[in-house]
C-alpha cells in the first residue's frame, strides 16, 4: 500500500478518513474508531522509515512512551499496531492548532496568554516526569492548543522511561530547544526539560528564538557557549518575574534551573498576581556556565547533528504531530552576562571562542600564503595553462540570476544551473500538477540575484495530490432529498444504514461516512444513517403493582398515562392495579397511551332502609320488601286495631338494613270479642225486653 487514503480500516477498528498533518516520520490522518464510535487522530509511519528498523523502534518507543500518560494536558495514546505493512497509533483527536503556529500568527503573545499555555503545559510535562519519562524534545511544535483553549502535549517519539533521576543517551530534540546537556550528548534529566520549556517560553514571549546559525551543529555550540540574551532587550514591556522565570529556565548549568515543574509553576503562578515582583531565585554560579568544547566532543556532536541540515520556513499545520521541521527566520542575538542581569559585560572572555579565534587566525594567514604563492607563481607562468577562467580572475562578488526550476527534475536543475549554483533538495510534498519527483519551490525564487556557488534549496513534488471536495451536512433532510444533493456535488451514494433515533423522524438522515465537513477525495462513497423513527418500546407489566410505581416506570419507558379508573375488587389489595389497557410485553410506539384499574379494595356491603309497610296487605309488603332486595316473612296474624288482613307491624321497621336481611311482616287479625259470662238464671218473665233497663237493672246493654 503506497499510501494511507480515505476508505482504509486499519486494524480491523479504524477508518481512515482525512490527512490532517505531517511530521519528520510520519503523517497524521483524521479517523474513526468504528468500534467505540468515535473520532481519532491516526499517525501513521512514513513510507521511507517503514523499512528502517531503527525509525520502526523510535516509532513504537513513543506508542509504550506515551500509552501509560492519561492526563488531560497530554495527547492521550489510545493505540497502536501494525497492518498490511503500515505502522499506525491511534491517539486523542485535538481540533487545533500547534504553539508554534500559532505564535506564528501572532508574533508574540501576551503576560497572561504565555503563563496560562505555560501552566498547562507544565503540568503535562510533569505528569510525564511522575511516571519518570523524560520527553526530550520540548518545543511549540509538540504543544497543541485546543479550541477551547486547552493546552496538550504530544509527540513523545524520543522520549525514554527511566526508573533513576538522568538517562544517558546520545538522542537529541530539536537543535532549537535542546538542552546544553543533550547538546553534548551527555545524560538528560527532568531539568533537561525544563530548558527547553524555557527556550519555548522565550520565543512565545519575543516571537523569535534566542540562537540560530547556518547549521545544526552551530546552533548546538550556541546552546552550549553562549548566554541568552535577556527577553526585554527584544520586548521592552515584559515583566520583570517572567524574564527571570525565562532565565532561570534557561541556565546552563542545570543545577541553577528549577528543579521540576512544580517550583516552576508556582513562580508562573505567582507572575501572574505580581508581575514585577523579585521573587525569582536564580542560584550562584558555582563552575562556568559555558562549555570549552574539545576536537572530539565536536565530533560526536556532528556525529549527532547533521551538520549540512538546511531548514525550511514552510507554514506549520494544524495537527502537526511530530514536527521536525525548523524555523530560522529569527534575528540576531545580543550579549548576555552571567549574572542574569541586563546588558553587556566587554571584560568576560570566552573561553571556547578564544580558541576559534586563534583557529581563524591561523586559517586567514594560510589564506594570504596561498595567495601569495599563487600570485608569484601567475607571474612566473606557472598556471598560465589554466587559461582565464582561474580562480584569482573571476570576481568574488559575481551575482547570478537565478533560474526557474519549477516542474525540472533534479538532474534536469543541475543542467540548468550549469555547476554555477549548487541544489539541496530539503522535502517533499504532494502536488496538484507536477508528477511525483519534479521540483514545485525553490529559494531563493526566479530572477534572485545571488553569489555564485549558491545553494538553491528546492521541494520535490511526492505524487499528484487527489482533489478533494467537502462531504456537505445532509442531516434532518429526507433521504432523497439528501441523496440527490450528494448526488449533485459528485458523491457515490452507497447503501443506508437505519437504525432509530429519538432526534429524528422515520426517513431523515441521521449523519452521513465519512462526516460533514470532511475533505474526501472527488467521486468518493457516501453512507447516510437513516433514521426508523423513535425505536418502540416495551410495555411493562403493571398489574399488582401499587399506582404509582405503575405510573412511574410506564413513564420511564416512554409511555403516556391515559385514564386511571377505579373499581371494588375482593382479590386485589387497595391502591393496586387490577388492569391496564395494554398487556405487558408488547412492543408500541414512543408516547403511547396506557390506561390502568386501580382497586378501591373490597366492596363494602350495601343497605337499605326498610319500607313502611302500613296499611298494606301481606301481598303488597312483600312485593315492596322484595322490590328493596329485602326478603318478607309472615309472622302471622295477631290482634291489632288496623284492619283485619292489613299489616300490624314489622321487623326493623325504621331502621337500615343490608340487602337481603329477612323482614317479619304480621298481619291484623282484628279485636277479639271478650268469651260470654255465663249468668245466674234469674227468675223472670219470660216475656219481659232484656235491653229494657227497668227490667235487667243490674245487666250490660247489647250483652
Amino acid at each position: 500500500m503506497e499510501k494511507v487514503k480515505g476508505g482504509i480500516v486499519l486494524g480491523k477498528r479504524y477508518e481512515v478518513l482525512s490527512k490532517i498533518g505531517a511530521g519528520g516520520m510520519a503523517d497524521v490522518y483524521k479517523g474513526r474508531d468504528t468500534m467505540l464510535n468515535r473520532y481519532v487522530a491516526i499517525k501513521v509511519l512514513k513510507k521511507e522509515y517503514r523499512e528502517d528498523d531503527n525509525f520502526v523502534r523510535k516509532f513504537r518507543s513513543e506508542a509504550r512512551a506515551a500509552a501509560g500518560l492519561m492526563n488531560s494536558n497530554i495527547v492521550n495514546v489510545y493505540d497502536a499496531g501494525e497492518d498490511r505493512g503500515l505502522y499506525y497509533m491511534v491517539m486523542e483527536l485535538i481540533e487545533g492548532i500547534t504553539l508554534k503556529e500559532y505564535i506564528k500568527r501572532k508574533g508574540r503573545l501576551s503576560h497572561k496568554e504565555i503563563i496560562s499555555i505555560a501552566i498547562q503545559m507544565c503540568t503535562g510535562i510533569g505528569a510525564a516526569h511522575a511516571a519518570n519519562i523524560i520527553h526530550r524534545d520540548i518545543k511549540p511544535q509538540n504543544i497543541i492548543i485546543s479550541k477551547d483553549g486547552k493546552v496538550k502535549v504530544t509527540d513523545f517519539g524520543i522520549a525514554k522511561a527511566t526508573t533513576s533521576h538522568t538517562v544517558s543517551s546520545n538522542a537529541m530534540g530539536s537543535v532549537h530547544y535542546t538542552s546544553p546537556e543533550q547538546a553534548r550528548g551527555g545524560f538528560s534529566d527532568a531539568k533537561s526539560d525544563i530548558y527547553s520549556i524555557g527556550i519555548t517560553l522565550f520565543e512565545m514571549a519575543t516571537g523569535r528564538l534566542p540562537f540560530e546559525g547556518d547549521s545544526t551543529v552551530s546552533i548546538a555550540i550556541k546552546h552550549l557557549q553562549e548566554e541568552i540574551t535577556p527577553p526585554s532587550e527584544y520586548v521592552e514591556d515584559i515583566p520583570y518575574s517572567l524574564e527571570q522565570i525565562i532565565l532561570k529556565c534557561t541556565q546552563k548549568n542545570g543545577e541553577r534551573r528549577y528543579a521540576n515543574t512544580d517550583d516552576l509553576i508556582r513562580d508562573l503562578k505567582r507572575s501572574l498576581a505580581d508581575p514585577d515582583g523579585n521573587f525569582v531565585v536564580i542560584p550562584p554560579l558555582r563552575n562556568a556556565d559555558t562549555v570549552i568544547i574539545t576536537d572530539e566532543e565536536l565530533d560526536d556532536i556532528r556525529s549527532n547533528y547533521d551538520d549540512d541540515d538546511e531548514y525550511d520556513d514552510n507554514e506549520y499545520e494544524d495537527y502537526r504531530y511530530g514536527d521536525d521541521r525548523y524555523d530560522d527566520e529569527y534575528d540576531d542575538y545580543d550579549d548576555y552576562d552571567r549574572d542574569g542581569r541586563r546588558g553587556k559585560n566587554d571584560e568576560d572572555v570566552n573561553p571556547g571562542m578564544q580558541k576559534v579565534m586563534k583557529v581563524l587566525t591561523a586559517v586567514v594567514i594560510v589564506i594570504i600564503l596561498f595567495i601569495v604563492i599563487f600570485a608569484i607563481g601567475k607571474a612566473a607562468g606557472v598556471f598560465s595553462s589554466f587559461g582565464k577562467g582561474t580562480l584569482l580572475e573571476e570576481k568574488e562578488d559575481e551575482e547570478i540570476e537565478v533560474p526557474s526550476l519549477i516542474g525540472m527534475t533534479e538532474e534536469e536543475a543541475l543542467k540548468e544551473l550549469d555547476h554555477k549554483l549548487g541544489i539541496k533538495v530539503v522535502g517533499s510534498e504532494e502536488s496538484e500538477q507536477y508528477e511525483e519527483g519534479k521540483i514545485i519551490k525553490q529559494t531563493p525564487e526566479k530572477g534572485k540575484k545571488v553569489k555564485k556557488n549558491t545553494t538553491i534549496k528546492v521541494t520535490v513534488s511526492s505524487g499528484i495530490t487527489e482533489k478533494t471536495q467537502t462531504v456537505p451536512d445532509v442531516s434532518g433532510k429526507d433521504e432523497d432529498e439528501a441523496q440527490k444533493e450528494l448526488e449533485d456535488k459528485g458523491f457515490k451514494v452507497g447503501t443506508s444504514e437505519f437504525e432509530y433515533d429519538d432526534s429524528y423522524s422515520q426517513g431523515e438522515v441521521i449523519s452521513t461516512t465519512p462526516a460533514a465537513g470532511s475533505e474526501v477525495s472527488e467521486g468518493s462513497e457516501v453512507i447516510m444513517k437513516v433514521s426508523r423513527g423513535s425505536e418502540k418500546k416495551t410495555v411493562p407489566n403493571v398489574v399488582g403493582k401499587a399506582d404509582e410505581t405503575a405510573q412511574k416506570e410506564l413513564v420511564a419507558a416512554g409511555l403516556v398515562i391515559g385514564e386511571v379508573g377505579y373499581e371494588y375488587d375482593d382479590k386485589v389489595a387497595k391502591g393496586k392495579v387490577i388492569s391496564q389497557s395494554i398487556q405487558g410485553g408488547k412492543k408500541v410506539e414512543p408516547g403511547t397511551s396506557i390506561r390502568i384499574v386501580v382497586s378501591n379494595g373490597k366492596k363494602p356491603e350495601e343497605k337499605v332502609a326498610v319500607p313502611n309497610l302500613s296499611g298494606k296487605t301481606y301481598q303488597q309488603a312483600k312485593a315492596l320488601l322484595e322490590s328493596y332486595g329485602l326478603v318478607a316473612v309472615n309472622g302471622g296474624e295477631e290482634e291489632s286495631e288496623e284492619a283485619v288482613g292489613k299489616v300490624s307491624r314489622w321487623s326493623s321497621a325504621g331502621k337500615s338494613v343490608k340487602k337481603g336481611t329477612k323482614i317479619t311482616v304480621w298481619i291484623s287479625g282484628g279485636i277479639r270479642e271478650p268469651d260470654p259470662v255465663q249468668p245466674s238464671t234469674p227468675t223472670t218473665d219470660p216475656d219481659q225486653d232484656p235491653d229494657d233497663p227497668q227490667s235487667n237493672p243490674g245487666g250490660t246493654p247489647g250483652q
